[in-house]
């Protein structure tokens, strides 16, 4: 069994900190989504990946790869996807790699609350062609969307339906056998110009192969907007925050609940309530750092309130009497002046302030 772990793509929901940067490595909890995404493959037993890259942020994932905390025992093949043309066309440009394998296919940006080694061994018992994670949402219309038999076999696969077959949404986990290499093959563009791993599915139904499901109990999240991080990185730090101090904290300080303080991170005169990260080198002093917090390495907080935010490496937040529900990028600024009091800003493309 071999993985392929999707990083192309430009990441358009969630500019301007996508212009400069992979949307696959922004930081959940104080660490790259994509991390999470290899975690579930190596604990599954998956010891080959390839990782589908993008002109634009290529080197950026590679690097990010290299420097990931598990990666002995697993090797890493990675591939140029031109253009960003669907699913089904990166399953075609892995072709060579992938071979005559069964593989996980994940998508780079997605986190799920859970493993996938019980996916993985109930493909290998079962030996379908294909199996899809599947997650109950409120708003089906708004995802591509499963039917399904009474044993739990799909279907029928919808894209976007106006009028939902089911409210089980598809998850960006998929095994597949190698005959998903003949249907991506005989596919036509969709309506956008891509090639859909749905449609690619749906021919494989079509043709007789037999698809599998299996429903995720816990939380999907799919990371593509603002508001989806920062849930992301609230339900994470409630499940897996720890209490862990190896940064200084002084006399004049409180620190309270489940709060990592990175090595070299300090804290003076302030208030730290957790579930909350610190990252190395961070100061935050005069301040009050509430729950559902992220901040990275290095970054700076003086004389502010930051609470339900996820804030960058090398940023500064200084003087700022409230900032809750935001996401700052690296080495941004975001301070008061006393003796102006009107607003003033540096701005670029797809940024949003709401005052």
């Amino acid at each position: 069994m071999k993985g392929l772990v999707l990083c192309g793509g430009k990441g358009t929901r969630l500019r301007p900190l996508t212009h400069t940067g992979a949307k696959q490595l922004i930081p959940v909890a104080n660490r790259p989504i994509l991390y999470y995404v290899l975690d579930n493959l190596k604990d599954a037993g998956i010891k080959e990946v390839g990782v589908i890259i993008s002109p634009d942020t290529g080197e950026e994932i590679r690097d990010a790869v290299r420097a990931w905390d598990r990666k002995d025992g697993v090797s890493f093949r990675f591939i140029l996807q031109e253009t960003p043309s669907g699913l089904a066309h990166a399953v075609m440009v892995a072709g060579d790699f992938l071979g005559n394998d069964p593989f996980v296919m994940y998508l780079g940006d997605n986190l799920i609350g859970s493993g996938i080694a019980d996916l993985v061994e109930k493909f290998q018992r079962e030996g379908p062609d294909g199996m899809i994670l599947l997650k109950e949402v409120e708003n089906p219309s708004a995802f591509g969307v499963a039917e399904l038999s009474r044993n739990g076999e799909v279907t029928r696969l919808v894209e976007k339906p106006q009028v939902p077959p089911s409210n089980l949404a598809l998850v960006g986990v998929y095994i597949f056998s190698p005959a998903i290499l003949q249907a991506v093959s005989k596919i036509k563009p969709s309506a956008r110009g891509e090639l859909e791993i749905t449609d690619a599915i749906q021919w494989l139904i079509e043709k007789g192969a037999r698809v599998m499901s299996q429903v995720l109990g816990r939380w999907w999240l799919d990371t593509g907007k603002k508001d989806d991080l920062l849930k992301a990185n609230t339900i994470v730090l409630d499940d897996w925050a720890r209490e862990e101090i190896a940064g200084e904290v002084d006399a004049a300080s409180r620190v309270e609940g489940r709060v990592e303080l990175a090595e070299r991170a300090r804290v003076a005169g302030s208030t730290v309530r957790g579930p909350t990260v610190i990252g190395e080198g961070c100061v935050v002093e005069n301040s009050f750092i509430g729950p559902y917090t992220s901040l990275g390495e290095g970054v700076v907080v003086k004389d502010s309130v930051v609470e339900h935010c996820v804030v960058l490496a090398g940023s500064k937040i200084i003087g700022v009497d409230r900032l809750e529900d935001s996401l700052i990028g690296r080495n941004a600024q975001v301070i008061s002046h006393s003796s102006h009091r009107s607003y003033r800003m540096s701005i670029g493309d797809d940024s949003v302030v709401e005052l």
